[in-house]
This record gives C-alpha cells, sequence and structure tokens, in this order.
C-alpha cells in the first residue's frame, strides 16, 4: 500500500465510497444528501491542509485522509484529520496506515497535538484505532449525533499530544 498526495483524477474513486459513507449517516456528522461539489469542496483540501490517498500496488484508491489545522489563529498549533476507507477493502489496515501517515504529517508540520472533533462513540472500531495509536476520548458530547438505527448518541472528542516542537 501506497499513501500519496489525492489529485484531481482521485476524486471520482473517493467520491465513490465517501457518497456511500455519508449516506448511512453512522459515522459523519454530514448531511446525507451530501452533494458530490460540497463532498469535494469539503475532502479535497489546500494549503495548510492536505488529501491524501492509499493506493494498491494496482493503483485501486483503497481509502483518503484530509488533514488540517484543528483551528485559525491561536488554535492552529492543533491538527486534526477525517478518514475514509472503501467498505469493499476494510479490515486490510488501511484506516490505521492512514492514521499513522496523519501523525507522521502533523509532526513534520510542526504541530503540538491532533485533536479529532466528532468521533461517534457506537464506531467503536475507529474509537479503538484512534485509542490504540495513542489518543485519548476528553469528553463525550451527549446525544449529538442522530445515528439512524441507535437514536441519538454520544461525539467523543479525542486528543493526542504530539513531540514539542524543537527550537
Amino acid at each position: 500500500m501506497l499513501i500519496r498526495t489525492a489529485t484531481p483524477a482521485d476524486w471520482p474513486a473517493i467520491w465513490s465510497f465517501l457518497r456511500q459513507i455519508v449516506a448511512a449517516g453512522e459515522t459523519y456528522a454530514y448531511d446525507p444528501e451530501l452533494t458530490e461539489d460540497a463532498a469535494r469542496a469539503i475532502w479535497m483540501l489546500a494549503a495548510p491542509g492536505t488529501t491524501v490517498v492509499a493506493v494498491d500496488q494496482d493503483g485501486t484508491v483503497l481509502g483518503s485522509a484530509k488533514m488540517n489545522p484543528n483551528r485559525d489563529g491561536p488554535g492552529a498549533h492543533v491538527a486534526s484529520a477525517s478518514y475514509m476507507v472503501d467498505p469493499a477493502h476494510g479490515g486490510r489496515g488501511v484506516g490505521r496506515a492512514l492514521g499513522e501517515h496523519s501523525l507522521a504529517w502533523a509532526r513534520a508540520q510542526g504541530y503540538r497535538a491532533m485533536q479529532f472533533n466528532a468521533v461517534v462513540e457506537t464506531n467503536t472500531r475507529a474509537v479503538a484505532l484512534w485509542r490504540s495509536l495513542g489518543f485519548e476520548i476528553v469528553g463525550t458530547v451527549p446525544e449529538a449525533f442522530r445515528h439512524p438505527t441507535k437514536g441519538y448518541v454520544g461525539l467523543h472528542v479525542m486528543y493526542r499530544q504530539l513531540p514539542p516542537l524543537r527550537d
């Protein structure tokens, strides 16, 4: 598996699974009716953010991540990221590889920490993955996410400090 910067030519592959994941309404607080143009604007980031894809040896896009400052201004030293793995390629370590890549990217960019603002508490695979990569749940907003089958569930805020910046 190779992780590289996403190009406009990758968008159709990303959109094919992003659309499916968002429409399911189980793991992202995006409108399930999200249009392709709106999704592209959300996902395909310009600097200081970046979007990457994980590709198989044959060039198949397996998943994608977008990394960016969590906030502007005085909060810009904390990174954030979002990840989507094509369900057809789940269970192959794509999410872990993208998570590790995003942490390395954040360190290389000089971020002091990474924060996820909205990890759906019923997304137990993601919560376990982020915990295994050193993130902790620093708070949960009760009933902040309307899951299509489980009703109102919490959104975790997850955080991981990165090595301090070198002077």
